[in-house]
């Protein structure tokens, strides 16, 4: 059963989001991924947000472009925590209206927000706030840190030849 939610505005936004989806096959964490679009299929929407707890997802991504609301729309509707990737598209504003747009939430509907085309980030909190309660996800994100400290200390060491 999927764990983690990625849901996107549009498939141009497949490319950004791909590496969410990969970094969580790669923690062997099961996702389910969709097009839910804010603007377009706001029935949709609701029926995603208001339902994904009850299908046993634990978290959602969700990425969107340009005015970007899809993040901010899901946080309002669901009680899962929603990550939102800023995806700068080709109406956007250099990016800054995405970044903003997820970024700015009122209080009381918080959304976890990565950086510009950050889905590899937000693949990897989701797995973080899985491996919370799952001890089997928690080590595989243990291994993974390791990872990171392993490349900077050999690329350390190819500098100091």
């Amino acid at each position: 059963m999927a764990q983690v939610g990625i849901i996107m505005g549009s498939t141009s936004d497949l490319p950004v989001m791909q590496e969410a989806i990969d970094i969580l096959k790669g923690f062997d964490i099961e996702v389910e991924v969709d097009i839910v679009s804010a603007h377009r299929t706001p029935e949709k929407l609701f029926d995603y947000s208001q339902n994904a707890h009850k299908r046993g997802l634990k978290v959602i991504i969700a990425g969107a472009g340009g005015a970007a609301h899809l993040p901010g729309m899901v946080a309002s509707l669901s009680p899962l925590p929603v990550i939102g990737v800023p995806v700068k598209s080709r109406n956007s504003i250099d990016g800054w209206d995405s970044v903003l747009s997820i970024l700015q939430m009122p209080g009381g509907v918080p959304v976890a927000t990565v950086a510009l085309d950050g889905a590899k980030n937000a693949g990897i909190l989701a797995a973080q706030i899985i491996g919370a309660s799952d001890k089997c996800v928690l080590d595989k994100v243990v291994v993974f840190k390791e990872g990171l400290k392993a490349k900077v200390i050999e690329g350390a060491k190819s500098i100091k030849k």
